[in-house]
């Protein structure tokens, strides 16, 4: 009898054992990370007796996860892809709306600018004209300066958010490294702790919301994680953490560092996956760009339109004034270095100065002093390429990449190191210099005409200075050209043509065709160009003058000068390094903008391609592991019935055995 019972009583512990673990994977149905369990059971060993073996019931052996380790690895690395692509995404669409925005982006002021300067071009002497481009001028600066004004705005985004994430990351290591101690202890009876491990799996999946993570499985049942090419983030129960401190080389840009007790590595060029890779990726990639792109075309269209008003004349007869503000001023080249803590001088400081604005890339630099002489090394950081190497009391400075570098104060030791941005903070000083619209120089300094009293009819045109003695500098020395001109040239009717003084290249004309002549003063100071045309006839005069009448007033209805300001927006005058074509203003803009959308659209589809592989994992991962109630409740009742029965067989060994008591009353 006591074998019937015995069978009954394990038949009735396991079915006792599958209806707990049902009703646990039923209340656990929306638990984040819940792999569902069943009871594995086995048959206890059977009894000899005279007639054979008589089996003695069934034990559970176990409780057992339904858990696939390379499923549950993809869900953890979908998410990290994802998260990054998001993170991206969400910082990438801001940067489109502002580049591309009617009201914030550059394009539709430089178009205005030139419009007002064509309307200006139109009548010269207009003053509401003049001032029409003035106002055009402060309203493209200040779009230059609310762009800068909302890029900071998106680098400070994203210090924050290291910061904030970062957080996350260490609460969630340290929560692995507890599970993972917790695991251990719980393992070392030989079963293994179902609970635990998934609630450790589904902070391993958070873990990867925010950071990229590899995982590798230990003999004692923990995991460690890595980030990075093989960064410790945790190692059995001992969790690193994540720090965010102010960058080395810019104080402005956060970086990570990995601390592992006293130890410290920075990670941030070696962090992928999660919201931290997508937020680094975006500032590596995209805003760091649009920085250096936006800034360079500040630059360039300061300096080009300074350069240009510089060779004309105003209406009150003075070389041309700037229109916007030195590319070279204090404030400007203040800005453009930045010495890494931990330099031998703390009150050293470099010069950036621009020479060439068509050379200019959008790269920052890294240059370090090789020795004590002075002597240093340059590197572009966009490409990670040695741009040469220079010394800092080199007279006159070497020119790299449009740039120069000099010594401001303190003094260099080999090792000491500086971050130079040439481009980047230019939209944050460029401003409008001109404050009286007079000072538009829209002439230009010459004009030409032929002798009244001629018998050909050849004609002269406008002549432009091609070259003076300071050039590239300006403005020009107008008093020194008024002192100059005027000059006489003569045909002498057998095809020779002669100036009064100076001289005058070629010396000989073709009559009938264009003949494009220079003339250089007898010092040297100035060189004129332009073109004599038709047929002269012998003694046929021609005169150079400066341009204003006998009073000395300056020719009032002369645009050469303003049409030559409206070429500039058609010229290609930036990114002229190494044999390039270059880019126009409007087009330069236009092009960082089209990046920018295009990293836009790849970064939506690939937000759009990642979730879609993402929940093809967690569809993977759900249908091997994810509780399904119509199972479960199909178990309920067979372990119901299971119990039931399992009763019923106790219930018969008590009758089996009261008969047999009976039998002896």
């Amino acid at each position: 009898m006591s074998d019937l019972l015995s069978i009954g009583l394990s038949g009735l512990s396991i079915a006792r054992t599958n209806l707990s673990v049902t009703g646990h994977n039923i209340t656990n149905l929306n638990t984040p990370g819940y792999s569902r369990q069943e009871a594995l059971q086995a048959t206890r060993p059977a009894q000899f007796s005279g007639g054979g073996y008589i089996g003695s019931g069934a034990t559970v052996v176990d409780i057992r996860r339904i858990y696939n380790d390379f499923l549950t690895s993809q869900v953890q690395i979908s998410t990290s892809i994802n998260s990054d692509a998001k993170a991206y995404q969400s910082q990438i669409d801001q940067l489109d709306r502002l580049l591309g925005g009617s009201t914030t982006g550059i394009g539709p002021g430089i178009e205005k600018m030139f419009a007002a300067l064509q309307t200006a071009a139109e009548d010269p002497a207009n003053i509401p004209a003049r001032q029409l481009v003035l106002a055009e001028a402060e309203g493209l600066t200040s779009r230059f300066n609310t762009l800068h004004s909302q890029l900071e705005t998106q680098n400070g985004f994203v210090n924050k958010q290291l910061g904030l994430v970062t957080d996350q990351v260490n609460r969630l290591a340290a929560s692995v490294a507890g599970y993972n101690d917790a695991i251990a202890i719980a393992a070392s009876s030989g079963r293994q702790p179902n609970d635990l491990i998934d609630a450790r799996d589904e902070a391993i999946r958070q873990l990867n919301t925010y950071i990229g993570t590899t995982a590798s499985v230990q003999d004692d049942n923990t995991i460690n994680l890595f980030i990075g090419t093989g960064q410790p983030l945790v190692v059995g129960s001992q969790a690193s953490s994540l720090e965010v401190v102010p960058g080395l080389r810019d104080p402005g840009r956060a970086e990570i560092q990995l601390v592992n007790a006293s130890a410290r590595q920075g990670v941030t060029d070696l962090i992928t996956g999660g919201e931290i890779g997508g937020l680094l990726r975006f500032r590596g990639e995209v805003l760091d760009e649009a920085f250096n792109s936006v800034g360079r075309l500040a630059l360039s269209i300061s300096s080009e339109i300074n350069s240009q008003l510089g060779q004309g004349l105003d209406l009150l007869g003075n070389a041309g004034n700037p229109l916007f503000r030195d590319i070279n001023s204090a404030a400007f080249v203040d800005q453009r270095s930045l010495a890494r803590i931990g330099n031998s001088d703390d009150s050293a400081q470099l010069g950036v100065t621009i020479s060439d604005t068509s050379k200019l890339t959008t790269s920052d630099y890294a240059l370090e002093f090789v020795d004590n002489a002075g002597n240093y090394a340059l590197r572009r950081l966009s490409d990670n390429t040695f741009a040469g190497q220079y010394n800092i009391n080199d007279v006159p400075p070497a020119v790299i990449d449009g740039f120069s570098v000099g010594a401001m104060a303190g003094s260099f030791a080999q090792g000491d190191r500086f971050l130079l941005t040439p481009t980047r903070n230019a939209t944050a000083s460029i401003g409008v210099a001109m404050r009286q619209p007079e000072q538009l120089a829209l002439a230009s300094p010459t004009t030409a005409q032929a002798n009244l009293q001629n018998r050909g009819n050849a004609g002269i045109s406008q002549p432009q200075v091609i070259s003076w003695s300071n050039a590239p500098q300006v403005p020009l020395d107008m008093p020194a050209l008024n002192g100059l001109l005027p000059v006489e040239l003569t045909y002498d009717g057998a095809g020779g043509i002669s100036a009064a003084s100076g001289t005058l290249t070629p010396a000989t004309l073709t009559p009938g065709q264009p003949n494009q002549l220079t003339w250089t003063d007898p010092g040297g100071a100035f060189t004129l160009q332009f073109t004599i045309s038709g047929t002269p006839q012998g003694g046929d005069r021609f005169t150079l003058e400066y341009n204003a009448d006998t009073n000395g007033t300056i020719g009032v209805s002369d645009n050469r000068n303003a049409l030559n300001l409206i070429g500039l927006q058609n010229r290609a005058s930036i990114g002229l390094q190494g044999g390039a074509s270059g880019l126009n203003f409007v087009d330069a803009y236009g092009s960082l903008v089209q990046r920018v959308g295009t990293f836009t659209a790849q970064a939506r589809m690939d937000v759009e391609a990642s979730e879609a592989v993402l929940s093809q994992a967690v569809n993977n991962r759900d249908s091997v592991s994810a509780v399904n109630l119509d199972e479960e409740a199909s178990n309920l009742i067979k372990f119901e019935q299971h119990y039931n029965a399992s009763a019923q067989l106790i219930q018969v060994a008590r009758s089996v055995f009261d008969t047999l008591i009976n039998t002896f009353r």
